[in-house]
């Protein structure tokens, strides 16, 4: 089954973060918050704008994306969690994670 967004919407996958703390500390299910981050799985076609006019989705296929908290609504889609959420909702695409570094 394949399954297509449509208008500003797009599919997520929520990706899982380390079971480890920073220290080595091994943290519990039921004390860990559901991620915030996720690749994009399938985009709508895009909004229209007042007159009509097709603006396409700056998200694509196979981005890494930062959402909120509490954005999206949780679908169970093939036995997998997704989320389903407006492009609105999307922070920022995280290009590339390796190049980040920490400030001293």
């Amino acid at each position: 089954m394949t399954f297509r967004p449509l208008h500003d919407r797009i599919l997520v996958r929520r990706i899982e973060a380390d079971e480890k703390s920073a220290g080595g500390i091994i943290i519990p299910d039921t004390a860990k918050e559901k991620p915030q981050e996720g690749e994009v799985i399938a985009v709508g076609s895009g909004a229209r704008d007042e007159a009509g006019k097709l603006i396409p989705l700056d998200v694509k296929v196979g981005d890494r994306i930062l959402f909120g908290k509490w954005s999206g609504t949780e679908i169970k889609l093939e036995g997998a969690d997704l989320l389903i959420m407006k492009e609105s909702d999307v922070m920022g695409v995280i290009e590339d994670a390796g190049g980040l570094k920490k400030a001293a």
